[in-house]
């Protein structure tokens, strides 16, 4: 079962209420994406923590129904 791009988007602005999502299909199979997340929430955190961030964020989807996502995430310049 796939998962829509404005569902992924939805969930982490909930999540993350000031960030900034693009989410891209990346075979337009729409269970292979990509996310690029800005968030000043970030500030301070790991690499590692930023992505659990976005993981928790998603409500355990990521690897059920939602199948890959290759995520970048920052800070705000």
């Amino acid at each position: 079962m796939a998962m829509d791009a404005s569902e992924i988007e939805r969930l982490i602005r909930e999540g993350i209420p000031d960030a900034v999502v693009t989410i891209t299909d990346l075979r337009g199979d729409g269970d292979h994406y990509s996310a690029q997340v800005v968030s000043k929430a970030f500030a301070g955190k790991s690499r590692v923590q930023q992505h659990q961030m976005v993981y928790q964020a998603l409500k355990g989807r990521m690897g059920d129904v939602l199948h890959a996502l290759a995520l970048q995430t920052s800070v705000p310049k």
